[in-house]
């Protein structure tokens, strides 16, 4: 039994040898049972594939990894929990090269000299806990990245180069509880504003802006309106405040929250209500207001036919011609008197020649 004990000891020895002896890596002894490897500062191009698949975390950090374009990263080692890849210079993240580490909680990115981030590059880490981006070079934050990242709740984006973040951004951050957005070189304009917001609901300090020169180090969550130098719409904190949901298909298109652009149908409605009311209720004045003159001009009574009082006139002067005026003219003058009283005739109506003969006119028809 002693035997066959100490054989299978002196066995497992040299397998422990042998896999030590197969990579530069170093192993801890102490932590060999929770698979712990140390690969870091050993200039390596790519991950040893001799170490255990076991292994639960990995140090690479300070080598010269070449990432793989169109195949993952640690195919090999999918119970990962801790990945070190930091201070690996010129790091390029292509999509879906994590894909495989399902089971990964920490991942450090940082010093890696990354300027861009694509969509997918961290596609599959759904148990992701901690991201790691400081002392990069991201110079716009379009965290797009973050939407297959459902479990991440502590991203640190330290020492970039971003100078400005836009609101789907921000909102898409609010599922993120610990953000560290510290040593970037802010600039502070009337842009600033949904940054500034977030920063005071979330409490964040040593945020600080570089440009202009005159709010060099002063804290963007202090500021006000007249440092900024823009009027501040006091709405947009109220849409900023409740983080709007976010989706994804199933071919990988994002469907990011509604914008003012889709709500801005109910407004033209209205506008076009409104403007055939206002047109409606003018067209029925102007209609009422001729109705009211063409009703007030029925209530008068009709006036007399020109061609009778015509007529009238020329058998007068037939008769003052013959010789026969006296009382009979001096009755038609006086029924002709009270015809113009009674039709309401205007004045001037009844042209010059058409008058009736003056006492003086009447008086030298008699002496002829």
């Amino acid at each position: 039994m002693a035997p066959t004990c100490l054989l299978c000891w002196v066995c497992s020895l040299l397998c422990v040898l042998s896999v030590v002896m197969g990579h530069p890596c170093s192993l801890d002894h102490q932590l060999f049972s929770q698979g712990w490897a140390n690969c870091s500062g050993k200039s390596l191009q790519h991950a040893p594939g001799s170490l255990p698949r076991n292994i639960t975390s990995l140090d690479l950090s300070f080598n010269s990894l070449v990432m793989p374009h169109h195949r993952t990263l640690l195919k090999h080692f999918p119970s990962l929990h801790s990945l070190n890849l930091s201070s690996n210079a010129k790091l390029t993240l292509s999509p879906t090269v994590f894909s495989n580490l399902g089971a990964l909680r920490l991942l450090d990115l940082s010093s890696c000299s990354i300027t861009y981030i694509h969509t997918d590059t961290f596609k599959g880490l759904g148990n992701l806990h901690t991201l790691l981006l400081r002392n990069n070079s991201l110079q716009e934050l379009d965290v797009t990245f973050l939407l297959p990242l459902k479990a991440l709740f502590h991203l640190d984006l330290q020492h970039n180069a971003l100078v400005s973040v836009d609101t789907g951004s921000l909102q898409l951050m609010e599922t993120v509880p610990q953000v560290h957005l510290e040593g970037n070189p802010w600039v502070c304009d009337c842009s600033v504003h949904p940054l500034q917001q977030w920063l005071r609901r979330r409490r964040a300090v040593q945020v600080t802006c570089v440009l202009p020169p005159g709010l060099r180090g002063q804290e963007i969550a202090a500021l006000d309106s007249q440092d900024l130098g823009c009027q501040i719409k006091q709405r947009f904190a109220r849409e900023l405040s409740t983080p709007q949901p976010i989706t994804v298909t199933e071919n990988n298109t994002t469907a990011l929250p509604a914008g003012k652009g889709g709500r801005s149908w109910p407004y033209l409605v209205g506008f076009l209500v409104t403007a055939i009311g206002i047109s409606i209720l003018i067209a029925l004045a102007a209609k009422c207001k001729l109705v009211h003159k063409n009703f007030a001009s029925y209530r008068h009574r009709p006036l007399p036919e020109i061609s009778s009082i015509g007529g009238r006139h020329m058998e007068d002067s037939s008769s003052w011609d013959r010789g026969s005026c006296g009382s009979h003219s001096i009755t038609d003058a006086a029924d002709l008197q009270a015809e113009d009283d009674d039709g309401f005739i205007e004045d001037n109506y009844i042209q010059p020649s058409e008058q009736l003969p003056t006492k003086e006119e009447r008086e030298l028809h008699r002496s002829i």
